[in-house]
């Protein structure tokens, strides 16, 4: 009985962990081109993004291209995206839509974290070098997947210029 005992300890021990290490926090970096996951602080995981076509500055207005920055939530995943998956970005939030509404236009919405448009996947390398999106988060397909995997909604995401 003992000896079963031992047998199971050991192969317990010896079997490696194969749980996904989720992150509580994302932390984008536009000048960086670089989206970086959180776990208690410690880095869990590391990716390079893209951004809209005009990333300088904060998102103002519904189609100027612009990549939002600020403290926001990752609040929905949808696999069955136009993109390969993507993940909500809870902008707008108060703030913009009070500045939005000042300005008399619209904050825009549906800012996502997403991979490759479907059916350009092979021509990823090539996207990944310049800014193209409509004001959304891209990554490479794969790297979509390792963040799909290490992210739970919600989860609190800031943007830094």
């Amino acid at each position: 009985m003992q000896i079963k005992n031992i047998f199971f300890l050991i192969l317990f021990l010896c079997t490696p962990s194969f749980a996904v290490e989720k992150a509580d926090q994302v932390l984008v970096e536009k000048a960086k081109h670089k989206l970086t996951l959180l776990k208690n602080g410690k880095v869990v995981g590391s990716y390079h993004v893209v951004f809209g076509s005009n990333p300088v500055d904060h998102k103002e207005q519904e189609g100027d291209e612009r990549t939002p920055e600020g403290f926001y939530s990752l609040d929905a995943k949808n696999a069955k995206s136009a993109y390969y998956k993507s993940i909500h970005i809870s902008y707008p939030n108060a703030k913009d839509l009070a500045n939005a509404k000042r300005k008399g236009v619209s904050a825009g919405s549906a800012i996502m974290i997403h991979g490759q448009k479907n059916g350009f996947a092979a021509f990823e390398e090539q996207t990944q070098k310049f800014n193209w999106t409509l004001g959304c988060i891209a990554l490479k397909n794969k790297d979509m997947d390792d963040l799909w995997n290490k992210i739970d909604v919600p989860t609190k995401i800031e943007i830094r210029p």
